[in-house]
Formats: structure tokens, sequence, C-alpha cells
């Protein structure tokens, strides 16, 4: 990947961007309320397992499929990909947070990236409600668009994720940034090989029902910090 690349593509990525993330846990503050993470071994089991079981084999290969579409010039792909991601994902908070993220990005991708059909015309079908837009096919396409990898791309995806989990911990938990950054660090032997074995595979699959179960729970909080 040239530098220009990697410059087009990391402001998709970066905490900067207006995504609206940060208003995310993805199931993490019902998680700590319902005592299953207190510390910070709890929060990293937490997060590895969603990552391996969950993400990984779900998201990560959604990025991968996108990214495809992309490369091969056939929209449908990732259309079907969409779909099914949508389908898979049980709670409705985390399908409103991945979609409200994901058209985000696809809107700001398709203003900077000019003359980029595919880009255009995905943005087009979310629009018009054809298609939901989440946030693994939008990162897929728009770093597909931006000349990244596809393993770079999962790996990005997931390593995203993985600072959006820190970011919400340390409002949750007793947390401070040298430990995050700790995490951060370990969580990247666990990245690494996902991405590898995600940019080959075609069929989406999750097993993750802790995360999931606490998802789902969010919504009836007495207090929340998180929209999810």
């Amino acid at each position: 990947m040239n530098t220009f690349s990697l410059l087009k593509g990391l402001r998709f990525v970066d905490s900067f961007f207006p995504s609206g993330g940060y208003a995310f846990s993805s199931g993490l503050e019902a998680a700590v309320q319902g005592g299953a993470v207190r510390n910070a071994e709890e929060l990293s089991r937490y997060v590895v397992e969603s990552l391996t079981t969950g993400m990984g084999e779900r998201e990560a290969v959604t990025v991968g499929i996108a990214h495809e579409a992309y490369v091969s010039g056939v929209l449908e792909t990732a259309f079907n990909a969409d779909r099914e991601l949508e389908a898979m994902k049980l709670g409705r908070e985390s399908r409103a947070a991945s979609r409200q993220m994901g058209r985000q990005i696809i809107r700001l991708a398709a203003d900077q990236h000019t003359r980029q059909s595919l880009i255009e015309d995905y943005l087009a079908a979310v629009e018009a409600e054809q298609t939901p837009g989440h946030l693994a096919v939008t990162v897929g396409l728009t770093l597909a668009a931006a000349g990244w990898s596809k393993e770079d791309t999962i790996a990005a995806f997931l390593y995203q994720t993985a600072t959006g989990f820190v970011a919400a911990a340390m409002k949750l938990l007793p947390l401070g940034q040298r430990e995050g950054q700790r995490l951060l660090e370990s969580w990247l032997e666990v990245i690494e090989p996902i991405s590898h074995k995600a940019a080959h595979q075609q069929v989406l699959q999750s097993w993750s029902p802790i995360q999931d179960i606490y998802a789902m729970r969010h919504s009836r909080l007495e207090s929340r910090l998180f929209r999810s």
C-alpha cells in the first residue's frame, strides 16, 4: 500500500471521524451493570470472545466480501452481505448503531471519493432503503476504494472495534489510558490471525451469546451513558 492510499483510508477508521461511534458501547454497558465485566481482565475476555467467535466470524467476513465486491465491480455481492448481516444482528440497538455509523461513512466517502460510481451507487441504494448500509459493508467498500488490501481493511475494522471497546470501558470501569493501551497491545495478536482467516471466508456465522444477550438488555437499563 502506498502512503497516499494509507492516508486516504485512515481517516475513515480514525476516532476523529464523525461516525458517532463514541455513543455506542456494543452491549458493554449492560455487561458492566450486569456484573459480567468488572475489571480489565474480564473486559479482555469479553472483547476477545466478541472478536473471535462473534464479529470475527460475522462482521469481519462481511468487510472482506464488501471489499471483493468493490474490486470485482459486482455490487450485488455487497448488497447480499449487507442484508444477511442485518438478519444476523439480533439486537435492535446493535443493528441501528451499525447502520448509523455505516451511513455516515458512505455519505462522506461518496463526497470525497469523487468519480467512484460503485460508492455512489451503494449510497443511492442505502438512501432509497434498498439495503441497510451496515458499518462493515461501508468500511469494506470505502477502504477498497482508497486502495487498501482486503486483509488490511479487515484488520483496520477490527482494530477500530477494539479501540471502541476501550473508549467505552474507560467511562464505565476504573480503567486508565495506560491499561487501555496494554489491552490493545494484547489484542493485536488476536486481530492479526482473525483478519487473515476472515479474508479467506465467504460464509457469515457467529456464536457470541453473552455479548448478544447484553446488547439486547441494554435498552432496559434504568440509567445509560450509551445508546447501545
